[in-house]
């Protein structure tokens, strides 16, 4: 296939890819503080506000995000009463779900790196005469997103390969100009093109998140 051709469809892929990078910014930015309150939420010592934050988790953990997309686009305008009121924009509908469901995620990942720091840390605290919110900004916050980051890290490049469900949802994202590019000209090099391009993001992040581990490790 020529270079004319691969040249002829990048600038339309590339409108597509610079969706789903906006998408993943939204959802990064958004769902990864939500996540931490949801954190807090789980260990709070208000029991209902800790079995709905658990509950929640599980929900949006234990259903397909797909499944959740499509019923935020399609499923709450049906809802009886309220359904006039829920129609969405498909690309924020779109956001809302991807927030919605990586802020479980998050919270989880966030909560097994609370659960792997030392007792003695608390400990330790005490005796120095830090109170509980000097203990937790300074001794366990900073600790436990060092312990996080990696799995942020691999979250984070999971969300930029899931936005490919934004085809689903009729949203024109990356994915969406490889499959017109292949139902017109009846060839899978746009899919090629594509994979290379969802490569590249993912590649740029990871090696972002390495700096990011690396200066966390040194600091």
């Amino acid at each position: 296939m020529s270079l004319d051709y691969i040249n002829s469809i990048l600038k339309p892929m590339l409108e597509g890819a610079q969706m789903t990078v906006i998408l993943f910014l939204i959802a990064i930015v958004v769902s990864i503080p939500l996540g931490f309150v949801l954190t807090l939420a789980v260990k709070s010592s208000i029991k209902p506000i800790s079995w709905l934050a658990q509950a929640y988790i599980y929900l949006m953990r234990g259903t397909p995000l797909l499944l959740q997309l499509l019923f935020i686009v399609f499923g709450l305008p049906l809802l009886p009463v309220i359904g006039e009121y829920l129609v969405l924009d498909r690309f924020v509908a779109a956001c809302l779900g991807f927030i919605l469901n990586y802020a479980a995620y998050f919270a989880e990942i966030f909560r097994g790196g609370i659960l792997a720091i030392d007792k003695g840390q608390y400990e330790a605290s005490q005796v120095l005469g830090l109170n509980k919110w000097q203990t937790t900004t300074r001794v366990i916050l900073p600790q436990m997103f060092r312990i996080a980051l990696p799995s942020v890290a691999n979250e984070s490049v999971t969300l930029v390969k899931d936005t490919a469900l934004l085809y689903a949802v009729a949203v024109p994202e990356l994915l969406h100009f490889a499959q017109t590019a292949v139902n017109r000209d009846f060839t899978i090099v746009p899919f090629f093109v594509a994979g290379i391009i969802y490569l590249i993001m993912t590649l740029l992040l990871t090696i972002f998140f390495k700096w990011l581990e690396k200066r966390f490790k040194f600091n």
